[in-house]
């Protein structure tokens, strides 16, 4: 049984990897046109920002590590008759991953043949298995990007045509941490920054960590913000969103509060929700919605992080987590709505990627690869069989 009895639990893990310390002086923040600010923007010290989207989103652990199956076990047949192979004719290049290129490189190698995967953080010459595409990430603190604006440029040289994702979860205090008026302002100053240097680069917004009521007020003030500031409808070429499953609530398991909102709560849920596909549709159709009553129906939308979170003795043993990933999957290939994007057939989601490959500390539960053995987990499995050849 799930252990609802413990949802106020106090919070009890870390992130994966910290951000280093900023070494020199904040950048200039004074007023003037976006060009002038990024070209006056002091040098913030290189870090490799690699810390994935959760950290204290699980209440108080009741053991020890996710057990991990055989790597090698075979799925069972009643999952196998679950999970056909994808649909969408062009699935391996929808289907995505999340986690370090080397780890990602040899599960490509073991039969995972996803097309896109990242890594929440710059790579100067990223592997590329099989013609996968790998999308940068440019991570945030208060003060602005975290790794210099010569590292974004050299970058940008060595990757043109990429897609760049402009911070990770700027709605999570223990991610990129910011207030609406905060992200917008350095989405700004990176995007001219960005297509300056490259008018090919696709531009993304950080994703949310879930669509919510909560998240969607908060992006509507980074879109008001953005305006006010520059004058102009925030300029986006790919839509970004994760779909967890998460308490809000103040001090509480979950993902808490976004910074600058006095609100002590939002969506409630429980322990039991955390694989609900019924609320993991609803979601993203209500996230659709809202892009499309903003103005921004007619761009792509990505979902950079989904999967289960929480541990085995919550409830989450292997085959639960195999068939939300199933049922996720399905809805992300083939769920189409009167706000989908157009030039995709109304589909509503363009691009999707699994969290993760591979966490071994405080997320193993979606584990799709076991690096020891060179082999696909169980989840890897049922995943690579979706996206088939």
């Amino acid at each position: 049984m799930r252990r609802a009895g413990l949802l106020l639990a106090l919070l009890g893990l870390a992130l994966i990897v910290g951000f280093m310390i900023l070494s020199d002086p904040p950048r200039n923040s004074s007023p003037g046109t976006r060009a002038t600010q990024a070209a006056e923007l002091t040098r913030i010290s290189e870090a490799p920002p690699v810390s994935p989207t959760p950290e204290p989103v699980i209440p108080t652990a009741t053991g020890g590590p996710t057990p991990e199956d055989p790597p090698t076990m075979t799925p069972p047949t009643s999952l196998t008759v679950l999970a056909p192979k994808c649909p969408v004719s062009d699935c391996r290049q929808r289907a995505g991953v999340s986690g370090q290129p080397n780890v990602a490189s040899a599960s490509y190698a073991a039969g995972l043949h996803f097309g896109t995967y990242l890594n929440w953080s710059l790579v100067l010459e990223p592997p590329r298995p099989g013609g996968t595409e790998f999308w940068q990430m440019i991570r945030l603190s208060p003060e602005g990007p975290v790794p210099s604006w010569e590292a974004i440029a050299t970058t940008v040289a060595a990757n043109p045509g990429a897609v760049w994702i402009v911070g990770n979860e700027p709605d999570v205090i223990w991610q990129d941490n910011l207030t609406a008026e905060q992200y917008a302002a350095h989405y700004g100053e990176i995007y001219d920054f960005l297509k300056e240097r490259d008018a090919s680069a696709q531009v993304a917004v950080a994703g949310v960590a879930q669509p919510t009521p909560l998240r969607l007020a908060y992006l509507d003030r980074v879109l008001v913000a953005y305006q006010e500031r520059y004058g102009d409808q925030m300029p986006v070429d790919i839509w970004t969103i994760h779909g967890f499953i998460l308490r809000e609530q103040a001090g509480s398991w979950g993902v808490d509060i976004p910074p600058g909102f006095e609100e002590p709560i939002g969506r409630l849920y429980e322990i039991d929700d955390h694989d609900d596909l019924t609320i993991f549709r609803q979601n993203l159709l209500d996230f659709r919605s809202w892009m499309a009553s903003r103005g921004y129906g007619d761009r792509p939308l990505a979902m950079t992080e989904f999967g289960i979170l929480l541990p085995h003795d919550y409830g989450f043993p292997r085959e639960v987590v195999a068939n939300f990933m199933i049922g996720a999957l399905e809805i992300l290939a083939t769920t189409r709505g009167e706000h989908g994007y157009a030039a995709d057939g109304q589909r509503l989601v363009q691009w999707w990627h699994w969290y993760s490959i591979y966490d071994p500390v405080n997320y193993p539960t979606g584990n799709l690869f076991d690096p020891e053995s060179g082999t696909l987990t169980f989840l890897g499995q049922v995943y690579a069989a979706f996206i088939g050849e």
